[in-house]
């Protein structure tokens, strides 16, 4: 029995790891409730086993010194303890009747995401804090906090001291878009909004933050000085009087069939809400009652927190309908025969990609089990095996791209399907988006919005037509899509300058799968000229530093398509530079991989990857034994720390300079 306790301890602290710090969990809410209940069974049936860092006996995160300054808690921001019945429910109620004289109970909405405390000092906001431990410290996340459009920065009817604790989460709404940015931008997508969210508030730059839309609602009042209240709702009172947003749907009960009936509403609303909710949360509304009853070291024994269980039915899809995303990935989709969950008819889900249908083993036709839990995305569960039709086969993603028709390729390491067309219309904005970067053709004032609306009314149908911008020069004044006479120049100016680009410029903002900014400044170097990297077989091309066959088979495909080979003719037939602008001999990093971690005095990061490069090295964002040499600034952490266990030879930012001489 010990040992089915210690490895149950073990998973659950990875898991808690996972969720609380570092916002990016492996299973879902319900898997991990499972093992935690499974643990609390275990710990009451043996109490001698139970020990004090127990993941039953002590809240899950810890404070991330990273993300800001550490803050001491002066009220202790604990979990709630989680129940799954409505026996344990009861059973609640029943106990705090026994303790209290005609307890009174608040049966409110649980929002999924990361708790926030609001400390204020006559009126005024002095500081935000998150959880962390939850018992002595947490991350001072003031300037983030200051930028979320909920979080009030000055209270109408000020008191000396007023401390709040809430919950900061994502809409639905703010989330796909946030998605859909990081998609374009070709970055890693969020797993879901509580982890955006989270991730969101530890944002060193407090655009970020802002530009993400978080939402805030307040769910306690920890400490107050200058004023009392009786009850829970008498302090929601106040704070609403405030401005300041509290939990949108709660209800004040005395018996333990109304807080029942309070649970089952919220979980029939659920589905139609503006965000994730993972529970219903069900506590003592009289402050004095809580006082009476307490807290443990890790829950206060005046709430708990009613899991929704999933609710999950079966029926029968229909076809598979396949999207292709601004990256080139295509995503498969299942519809199949409406039906109802949490309070909302659903028919489609995502099927994520080819390796989720193996292991589904989904054909079209078959009977299918889709289920919800406290998310409001439906999730296919299950194939019922018994009730698949006779020479249903297991659906296959098919080798051409179902918007351009072009070739599909399985990515090495991935689970993705992607479109191999750089010009495929459905990823057309983001393949521009990536040829105007700094990493590419650098055509600084070309944002994201000025593409999507060229790219909407026809302006851009692939990159070659940014060259062909000059010719609207007037039309584009006229509609304002750029802005006035000035900022329409202004840009026109810096396309045109951008045709003096470096060869490996150009080529990084082909788009050419698996060649990144390194890898294109590397066959620059070795063929100099566009042409000479257009007439290279496969062995010449894998002559080249770090270019192995898969990379080399997608650049010969690259250039043998006829559509590429027209975009380039007109590159080149507008100015656009093609061989290596800078001939210099200078190549004394070649062969040698940099990384460099912490914060250089004389120049950014960046700039200093630039000039390695520009000498024939390779700067790469991790360390490893192909690692040469580690450059260490100021503040430098586990990479300095890596490379030192490793034996790499560190350099500090006086002796890179000095190397570059």
């Amino acid at each position: 029995m010990n040992q089915r306790i210690e490895e149950l301890r073990k998973i659950i602290a990875y898991h808690n790891d996972r969720y609380y710090n570092m916002d990016d969990p492996e299973i879902s809410d319900y898997e991990y409730d499972q093992m935690m209940l499974e643990l609390r069974q275990l710990e009451k049936e043996h109490p001698e086993e139970i020990t004090p860092d127990s993941p039953t006996q002590k809240v899950g995160g810890s404070a991330k010194r990273e993300a800001g300054v550490l803050v001491r808690h002066r009220v202790p921001m604990l979990s709630l303890q989680d129940v799954f019945s409505k026996e344990e429910v009861m059973q609640f109620v029943e106990n705090m009747k026994e303790q209290l004289d005609d307890p009174e109970f608040v049966v409110e909405t649980k929002i999924d995401g990361l708790s926030l405390g609001l400390r204020y000092e006559n009126g005024e906001l002095a500081l935000a804090v998150t959880r962390g431990d939850g018992i002595l410290q947490g991350e001072d996340v003031t300037e983030n906090a200051k930028v979320i459009k909920d979080v009030k920065k000055k209270l109408k009817n000020p008191v000396p001291y007023l401390e709040i604790r809430g919950e900061v989460y994502m809409t639905n709404e703010a989330f796909a878009a946030v998605n859909e940015k990081q998609e374009l931008l070709g970055k890693k997508l969020f797993a879901n909004p509580r982890n955006c969210a989270a991730g969101t508030l530890r944002q060193l730059d407090s655009k970020i933050t802002k530009e993400r839309g978080l939402s805030l609602f307040v769910f306690n009042i920890q400490e107050v000085q200058g004023k009392s209240f009786q009850t829970h709702t008498e302090g929601y009172e106040y704070l609403k009087k405030n401005g300041i947003k509290v939990i949108e749907r709660y209800n004040v009960c005395k018996t333990a069939e109304e807080v029942w009936e309070a649970i089952e509403k919220i979980g029939e609303q659920r589905g139609n809400l503006a965000y994730d909710i993972d529970g219903a949360v069900v506590k003592l509304n009289r402050i004095s009652d809580r006082k009476i009853v307490g807290e443990t070291s890790k829950v206060p024994r005046w709430a708990i927190a009613y899991k929704y269980p999933p609710e999950e039915k079966e029926t029968k899809l229909l076809q598979v309908e396949l999207g292709v995303g601004r990256t080139g990935r295509i995503t498969p989709t299942a519809v199949f025969e409406p039906i109802r969950l949490c309070g909302t008819s659903v028919s489609r889900a995502t099927l994520h990609n080819q390796d989720f249908i193996d292991e589904l083993d989904i054909g079209i036709g078959d009977t299918i089990v889709v289920y919800k839990s406290g998310e409001i995305i439906p999730k296919i569960k299950r194939v019922v095996k018994e009730k698949r039709p006779e020479g249903t086969v297991r659906y296959q993603i098919p080798q051409y791209c179902p918007v351009c028709g072009a070739k599909t390729v399985k990515e090495e390491d991935t689970a993705d399907t992607r479109c191999t067309s750089p010009n495929c219309p459905a990823q057309l904005e983001r393949h521009i988006i990536n040829f105007v970067s700094r990493d590419a053709m650098d055509i600084k004032g070309f944002g994201t919005a000025y593409i999507e609306e060229l790219t909407r009314q026809g302006y851009l149908k692939d990159i070659a037509d940014i060259y062909d911008l000059k010719e609207h020069r007037d039309e584009l004044i006229e509609k304002g899509i750029i802005g006035k006479e000035k900022n329409t120049g202004k840009l026109l100016d810096m396309i045109e300058d951008s045709k003096k680009n470096d060869l490996a410029k150009l080529l990084t903002g082909l788009g050419i799968l698996n060649i990144g900014k390194a890898t294109a400044k590397a066959l620059a170097r070795h063929f100099q000229t566009m042409e000479a990297i257009q007439n290279a077989d496969l062995e010449d091309l894998m002559a080249v530093q770090d270019i192995g066959e898969v990379s080399a088979e997608y650049i010969r495909a690259f250039f043998e398509d006829e559509k590429n080979k027209k975009i380039l003719r007109r590159l080149k037939d507008a100015g656009v530079n093609m061989q290596v602008a800078q001939s210099g001999n200078d190549e004394r990093f070649v062969g040698k991989t940099f990384v460099i971690t912490g914060t250089l005095s004389s120049m950014g990061r960046s700039e200093a990857a630039e000039k390695i490069e520009l000498l024939g090295g390779k700067v790469t964002g991790s360390v490893s034994k192909k690692t040469d040499y580690v450059v260490s600034g100021e503040n430098a952490g586990s990479k300095l720390t890596k490379a030192q266990q490793l034996g790499i030879s560190i350099l500090s930012e006086e002796e890179l300079l000095n190397m570059m001489k």
